[in-house]
């Protein structure tokens, strides 16, 4: 027998059926001694009450611009010993002798390492459902897997860096260099770092780096949101920091960001491994609001806004149908575009996937201080061939390796990057006098190092009034790689790991998606770019017709949300497109771009079919589609207040694809009511009774899942 009663009007509120009137609560409700009591104030429950809430949900708005972007670098899962001083006299001694071994014992080396903050790693047993803290990689019903006791991690200086790709060793005096020497080291050209939140520390951060490795010291200038755009020129001597705030819009702002410590430590080492890479270069920090794709667009249209220079972005954002819309954001003259490509293995990401931004994948160093270095492509780093962008026409197949895909191919170009193969850091929390030392890397540190170089690549040509490189492509494609001697000089060919099982994820001769052309053979990679012609060759001639050549993937989405993909084909001519073995209302337009309107949990085996509109000739891939229920989830704080004093608040849920949800709560205290407005459900106690009390918030929406939460109620006495 259950009883309703209203509680809110349009809600029913269902009782137990032990309670059957408030006329004789307190006499038949499970003890009217105890209940009384309650009544009147101690610290007893009061009869609990289930609330049944019904919400028709419209349909919720897919709001790119509010979608997140993360950074992407990792930390070596320990702290390192402070690194010595023998750099601290500039004299770069440390690159004639092997990197530092960090030790990871066995439930070290399980932490997953990608965003692990410095405070994790400071304090080990606390912040363990918080992102970037010492999570084990492996779930928790998971069998453990037999580890080796110990592990070793490298952690490299500057000067080893240097010593390893080829960049010349600082000289031990500044002072009186010619225009030559400056240029080498960067000087007169920017570097734009593009982060979010903010990094209150890190011009101290950078001057414990510079001062513990023996590099240039940096002034730091203030940009104030009244500072006319462009900004003046670089200087030609010395380094120079700044820090701007940037709006949604692309302007100033005297706004500072609120502190995150994964974009703190994001920046700090992007700062930190530009500056070692162009000791001299003018190095702007600019921080959006929050890592919103609109917010981060607005950072890098305020670097366009402010002059001439090399763009780092060391963060990313799964690719979509979106992609090309943001494609002006990388356009500005004189401007140069770098990015990280990931850190979870083959995937292609934004903006990396942009052909108009330089995409930087990753590599494991292995160098001793003497010899040539030896590295392998990092399992961690991004890559693979795009389902949303076109290839790009430097993208041919005169390039060694290079396949023919219908999409863009990223990376373009590696550095190192794995965390086991890590270099220096040095992070300062907020309200520390000192800095720590962590081992970074991912590719957000092989992006920052690139975009060192081709900003000393800029100040060399600048010397020998050569425009600046903008984007470098056609050069790094057309007029490098496909020269084999310049090549063999200007890149290390990574031939050996893989970032996946994928027939493409393999390291091969030329280039390949997961460390593109290779990493940088520093002397031979200046010579070339100094020397490039930024008019590009002729295009190769059209290749003869063949039978269309459609590449094989995997596309996942989630139901109800509407799914788009480009079916990745290549031929000489128009092609046209069919599907065999589709779902019912998945289609594929004249373009060969399928689309799904209402997407369908389930695993299907699609064919997609082109066919050559002059040659009749025919070639087709499969394509697993993968679309897996959304997941509910109920955000529902603590609730805490005071006895007779009125208390409210809320309960969110999150509900993608439901077109309506049922809310039970049960546990309810007496006297508290509820409500709810599509997906929030509010709450109020006028007269709260002190004692400890636990609602149960269970949701089911219209595709019949279900979540709950538990969410506790304190009342202290007055």
């Amino acid at each position: 027998m259950r009883n309703t009663y209203p509680l809110v009007k349009g809600f029913v509120t269902s009782w137990p059926a032990a309670v059957c009137s408030a006329a004789w609560l307190l006499s038949a409700c499970g003890g009217g001694g105890e209940l009384a009591s309650g009544v009147a104030g101690a610290a007893s429950p009061l009869i609990q009450h289930t609330v049944v809430l019904e919400s028709t949900l419209g349909a919720l708005p897919d709001d790119l611009g509010a979608q997140m972007a993360q950074p992407l670098f990792h930390l070596a899962p320990a702290l390192p010993a402070e690194p010595d001083d023998i750099d601290t006299d500039g004299q770069g001694r440390s690159a004639r002798r092997a990197p530092s071994r960090l030790t990871l014992y066995a439930d070290q080396q399980r932490i997953d390492t990608r965003r692990l903050s410095p405070q994790a790693l400071q304090h080990p047993t606390r912040g363990w459902d918080t992102p970037g803290s010492l999570l084990p990689t492996t779930p928790a019903d998971a069998q453990a897997q037999p580890l080796a006791t110990t592990a070793t991690a490298s952690i490299y200086t500057p000067a080893q860096i240097r010593a390893a790709y080829g960049l010349p060793a600082l000289p031990s005096n500044l002072s009186g260099l010619s225009a030559a020497q400056a240029a080498q080291l960067g000087a007169g050209q920017t570097i734009y770092v593009i982060g979010a939140k903010h990094n209150p520390n890190v011009a101290a951060e950078l001057a414990a780096f510079n001062q513990r490795f023996g590099l240039p010291t940096c002034t730091t200038l203030a940009i104030p949101a009244t500072t006319k755009l462009p900004l003046v020129a670089a200087p030609t001597t010395g380094c120079q920091l700044s820090v701007a705030y940037s709006t949604a819009a692309g302007a100033l702002t005297s706004t500072v960001p609120a502190y995150e410590v994964g974009w703190a430590t994001e920046m700090a080492l992007d700062v930190q491994w530009a500056h070692a890479t162009a000791p001299l270069a003018r190095i702007i920090l600019v921080e959006a609001p929050d890592a919103s794709l609109n917010n981060l667009l607005g950072a890098i249209q305020l670097a366009n806004a402010m002059g001439p220079g090399v763009v780092s972005m060391s963060f990313g954002s799964l690719e979509g149908s979106w992609t090309a819309s943001a494609d002006s954001a990388f356009a500005t003259a004189n401007m140069t575009y770098l990015a990280a490509t990931g850190d979870s293995g083959a995937a292609v990401s934004w903006p990396a996937v942009s052909s108009k931004v330089v995409a930087v994948g990753g590599t494991t160093l292995t160098y001793a201080g003497t010899g040539t270095r030896s590295e392998a492509s990092w399992s961690g780093t991004g890559g693979g061939v795009s389902l949303y962008t076109l290839a790009p026409s430097y993208q041919t197949t005169a390039v060694p390796g290079m396949a023919t895909y219908r999409g863009r191919s990223v990376a373009d170009v590696s550095f190192n990057a794995d965390p086991a193969s890590g270099q220096y850091v040095a992070t300062q929390a907020p309200g520390a006098s000192t800095v720590s030392w962590i081992s970074a890397g991912g590719t957000s540190l092989a992006c920052p190092q690139w975009a060192g170089l081709l900003a000393v690549a800029n100040a060399v040509r600048a010397v020998s009034a050569k425009a600046a490189l903008g984007s470098p492509h056609e050069v790094l494609y057309r007029q490098i790689a496909t020269v084999p001697g310049t090549y063999a000089s200007a890149f290390a060919d990574i031939t050996r790991g893989a970032n996946g099982t994928c027939t493409t994820c393999l390291s091969k001769t030329g280039y390949d998606t997961p460390t593109g052309l290779g990493t940088p053979n520093v002397g031979g990679l200046m010579s070339a770019l100094a020397g490039a012609s930024l008019t590009a060759p002729a295009p190769s001639p059209a290749p003869a017709p063949v039978a269309p050549v459609v590449a094989s993937a995997s596309v996942s989405g989630t139901v109800g949300k509407a799914l788009s993909f480009n079916i990745n084909a290549t031929s000489a001519n128009a092609m046209s497109y069919t599907l065999t073995g589709a779902p019912t209302g998945m289609a594929v337009n004249s373009t060969g771009t399928v689309s799904w309107a209402t997407p369908v949990a389930g695993s299907y085996a699609v064919i997609a079919v082109a066919k050559d509109s002059k040659t009749g000739l025919s070639g087709q891939g499969s394509y697993t589609v993968t679309i897996s229920k959304a997941g509910l989830v109920i955000a529902a704080p603590a609730v805490n207040g005071i006895a007779g004093k009125a208390l409210s608040g809320s309960i969110t849920i999150s509900a993608p694809g439901a077109t309506y949800i049922s809310t039970s709560i049960s546990g309810a205290p007496w006297g508290m009511g509820f409500s709810s407005t599509g997906l929030v459900i509010n709450y109020s106690w006028a007269s709260p009774v002190t004692g400890s009390y636990t609602l149960k918030v269970v949701v089911t929406d219209s595709s019949g899942q279900t979540a709950q939460a538990s969410v506790p109620i304190t009342v202290a006495a007055k």
